[in-house]
């Protein structure tokens, strides 16, 4: 009965407290935010959402929260995203926001303290390293959400370490070799962004990393036993709270907060296919192709011989406009097998009973939503922390292969015939398997992502 009391007033309490959420304007750290703000307000949180004006997400989405924008002046090729420099365009994003959001938060805190409405915290994506010493000047505690895996971060806070064993900068003659402080990464897996200024990187990677140890605690969109020794190793590292509560797209879905326009004929077009026929084919929102690989990827899908749903998002192909660079007489040979579309519902997509394979990017968002599905990989990571994810997919859970070196038609044909015919079914097996386990990090009571919610929750209120 205690319990239970004890339960009804937390709740009473959240009833009572709002909180401030700052998501990153990139697509894959959109989701995971609203997603959040969604399970923070189901459990009795008010919800504010501060963003920029850039990338701004679909207020009338949300009725149920209050959204507050800042301005953000961008040059046209950082306004473009997919094009730069993406390690220069997110330090420019933290000088350029800084002010506006402090004035802003100031703002806010005002308000509510004249409303006598309670501020339980900050939550800010990881990368708005900036906010921690606005939150610190304000004096409120600020929790942040890092939207990619557990490894990465943990990679990223060793970057000093690797960088003095010689890992890094990353060197061709040790690319396979094992790092001993990042098992089961090798050299190449290290998380890492190409940048004209190697020097931008470190300055992101330090300032992100000594914010996440100054902040009030870390939500990871992941879930205990996918990454176990990773997440006591990141605990040790950082010395701050550490909340699994994912995976979020299997408590709300991120398709309302998508910045592209979801085409739905892909799914009328999935209904007209064999059950788990179709690999579906994305990269993400911010990948690019040269006109030669997006060449070499039409070529071995169609000499594949398997139906495919292919996103080319608009922008995809580097110098081009969208499909005017697929081959000659592509159209005729995939005709009945093959459906291209400029952006999907990928949430339903994987879901879809005709879907029986996914060629990625590895990105963190696609991954986890794959793995909620069953659905095996074919992983193609370009940078960043899609290295790590797809190691894991191919050699830790084994529910997936990856395309490693370079991109070819034969390599592609030859892949998605491992993926969708030679391999199938015991990837498939392993896959749902992982899916089933992730399910019951989910289950009430005993779930270890359920209980982890619950600590974040007390946490949040124990802050006034």
């Amino acid at each position: 009965m205690e319990n239970l009391q004890g339960g009804e007033l937390a709740t009473k309490k959240q009833s009572k407290c709002r909180l401030l959420l700052f998501p990153l304007p990139l697509q894959g750290h959109l989701n995971p935010m609203l997603q959040l703000a969604n399970i923070l307000y189901s459990k009795g949180f008010s919800i504010t959402i501060i963003h920029t004006l850039f990338n701004s997400p679909n207020s009338s989405t949300y009725p149920h929260f209050h959204f507050h924008s800042i301005p953000l002046s961008l040059s046209q090729s950082e306004s473009q995203s997919s094009g730069v420099d993406i390690t220069a365009f997110l330090n420019s994003l933290n000088t350029k926001c800084a002010e506006p959001f402090r004035q802003s938060l100031a703002g806010l805190l005002s308000h509510f303290r004249q409303t006598n409405e309670t501020v339980g915290c900050l939550i800010t994506d990881a990368v708005w390293y900036f906010s921690q010493t606005i939150a610190d000047e304000l004096k409120i505690n600020r929790i942040i959400l890092r939207t990619s895996n557990i490894t990465c971060f943990l990679a990223f806070s060793y970057f000093p370490l690797l960088r003095k064993k010689g890992y890094i900068p990353q060197q061709d003659p040790q690319m396979d070799d094992e790092v001993p402080d990042l098992p089961p990464l090798r050299v190449k897996d290290i998380p890492t962004v190409k940048s004209t200024d190697p020097e931008t990187l470190e300055k992101l990677l330090n300032n992100m990393i000594d914010a996440a140890k100054r902040s009030s605690g870390i939500i990871f969109n992941s879930c205990d036993l996918l990454e176990q020794s990773e997440l006591i190793k990141l605990r040790r590292e950082l010395n701050v709270p550490i909340f699994t509560i994912g995976p979020f797209n299997k408590l709300f879905p991120a398709a309302a907060s998508s910045l592209l326009v979801q085409d739905r004929s892909s799914i009328s077009w999935l209904d007209k296919q064999e059950p788990k026929s179709v690999l579906y084919v994305s990269f993400g929102s911010l990948v690019t192709l040269s006109k030669t690989e997006f060449v070499e990827i039409a070529t071995g899908l169609a000499n594949s011989g398997k139906p495919f749903l292919w996103v080319v998002r608009v922008g995809l192909v580097r110098g081009s406009g969208w499909l005017e660079g697929l081959p000659d007489g592509f159209s005729d040979e995939i005709e009945g097998r093959g459906y291209i579309v400029k952006w999907a519902p990928q949430e339903e997509v994987l879901g879809h009973p005709a879907v029986g394979g996914f060629w990625t990017h590895s990105g963190w968002n696609s991954t986890l939503e794959s793995i909620c599905e069953g659905i095996p990989m074919m992983c193609f990571p370009i940078a960043g922390d899609q290295m790590v994810n797809a190691r894991y997919v191919s050699f830790v859970w084994k529910i997936g292969i990856q395309i490693e070196e370079k991109l070819d038609r034969e390599r592609v044909e030859k892949g998605i015939r491992r993926l969708m015919i030679e391999e199938k079914e015991e990837m498939t097996e392993k896959a749902m398997d992982l899916k089933r386990k992730v399910d019951d990090c989910l289950k009430e009571d005993d779930g270890s992502s359920y209980r982890n919610m619950k600590d974040l929750f007390a946490h949040i209120l124990s802050f006034y």
